[in-house]
């Protein structure tokens, strides 16, 4: 499936638009009990019930495709007599109308589902008469295909915080009832999945909302399938092999790992320009091959490359993850602020150096010039040594201020490139 076949579902979870016709679930407790089943025709539910359970399917297939939506693929022995492919496909084509089919349903999930707490289980049953499209993407009055599915959420279902409320009857402020309320799904799933706006039955659409607790055991008891790594499953991988082979306490505390974020990013801009992956390309995946090319860019030395290789390999030998799944935004961060350090320190130690240069170069102009005086105007322009400078002083004489400079009756000074007996002219 991709964003479109997703979207082209949810886009119909509307009061108008919406078409479920069944909707069927039981209450579990904490002990793994059903203490309660509910059974409903989806449109005559109460106005706030309806639009309450609308938000749940809706839920149920949010997220982005590769970290909370997996798609995965039935094996064969799955999909004969006895298989979870099959019985899945009896539910169905039941249309939610067969009990002992919804009871074996709801003992399955119960079995395989690994979670702490209580929690609801709903199944959605709906039949999509998916119309014909032209090649500009509007529909045509006349239907590909009807599309039945089953769709499944798993809410956790909690007891209230508790608070103070308003007692009206009693005009008095008190402590409020707790009530168990339905969550938004944690888990759920489509079968069969909608692959090119068709039904898939060799494949199922697995929603789980955090992406790095994916439920495997359920995957692999309920579906029969062999689990998928998420994009955040995918990341967390890459970020310990670096950190176990470089013996960082984070990724992100190593500059190796940080300038490979960095090259990664710049590889997926060089990739993707515009910043999406069409749906058409092949997914844009990193091989071990531009692993190594990359540590041996960056720096990083034989012994680690060869090492990080290597893990590279093995964690990742059923399938290559994708070049964005790997990007850590975070780590982005610091590498940048640590760049903008680095050329403000580069500047700072350019600045120093020339403001050296120029201490340098006035002591030495201070201390080789000569003597030189000369007269324009009026103005007398006197240039010396150090060593005359500090006995040039401004005096008063006769109410008047002047320049003395101090010279012995026989002293000599250039002017002008001449030694003559130096005169001071009048003013």
């Amino acid at each position: 499936m991709n964003k479109k076949d997703v979207l082209e579902l949810k886009k119909r979870f509307t009061k108008n638009g919406c078409s479920f016709t069944k909707l069927c679930g039981c209450y579990v407790d904490s002990e793994k009990n059903i203490v309660l089943r509910l059974s409903e025709t989806f449109l005559n539910l109460k106005e706030d019930e309806f639009y309450k359970y609308l938000e749940i399917a809706k839920k149920t297939l949010s997220g982005s495709l590769g970290n909370q939506l997996l798609e995965l693929h039935f094996p064969m022995e799955q999909e004969f007599s006895g298989g979870r492919q099959q019985f899945l496909m009896g539910v169905k084509e039941s249309q939610l109308k067969n009990d002992d089919l919804l009871e074996r349903l709801y003992e399955q999930i119960v079995e395989h589902y690994d979670f702490v707490g209580n929690y609801l289980i709903l199944i959605f049953y709906d039949s999509y008469d998916v119309m014909k499209k032209t090649t500009d993407r509007q529909n045509l009055e006349e239907s590909e295909e009807v599309f039945s599915y089953l769709l499944c959420a798993l809410c956790p279902v909690t007891l209230s915080k508790p608070a103070l409320g308003y007692y009206a009857e009693e005009n008095r402020i008190g402590a409020r009832i707790r009530d168990w309320i339905v969550g938004v799904p944690e888990t759920g799933f489509l079968f069969p999945a909608f692959t090119d706006r068709s039904s898939d039955v060799h494949s199922v659409l697995y929603y789980n909302k955090n992406p790095k607790e994916t439920h495997h055991e359920f995957i692999k008891g309920f579906f029969g399938c062999q689990p998928v790594a998420t994009a955040a499953e995918q990341k967390e991988t890459f970020q310990t092999i670096f950190q176990e082979t470089l013996g960082a306490e984070k990724a992100t505390d190593n500059l190796y790992f940080l300038e490979m974020q960095q090259n990664l990013n710049q590889m997926l801009e060089e990739q993707f320009p515009e910043g999406e992956e069409t749906e058409s390309e092949e997914p844009f995946v990193l091989t071990p091959a531009s692993v190594q090319t990359m540590l041996e860019e960056i720096g990083v030395p034989e012994e680690f490359s060869r090492q990080i290789k290597r893990s590279y390999t093995e964690e990742f030998s059923e399938a290559l993850p994708k070049v964005e799944a790997l990007i850590d935004k975070k780590a982005l961060t610091i590498q940048e602020q640590k760049q903008k350090e680095f050329d403000l320190q580069q500047q700072v130690d350019v600045l120093t150096q020339q403001v050296e240069e120029q201490k340098v170069q006035i002591e030495s102009v201070k201390a080789e010039a000569a003597a030189t005086l000369e007269s324009e105007q009026g103005h007398l322009i006197v240039k010396t040594t150090e060593e005359t400078a500090q006995k040039i002083m401004a005096q008063r004489i006769d109410g008047q201020k002047y320049l003395v400079i101090p010279i012995a009756e026989d002293e000599v000074a250039t002017i002008n490139g001449v030694n003559t007996v130096l005169e001071v002219p009048s003013l």
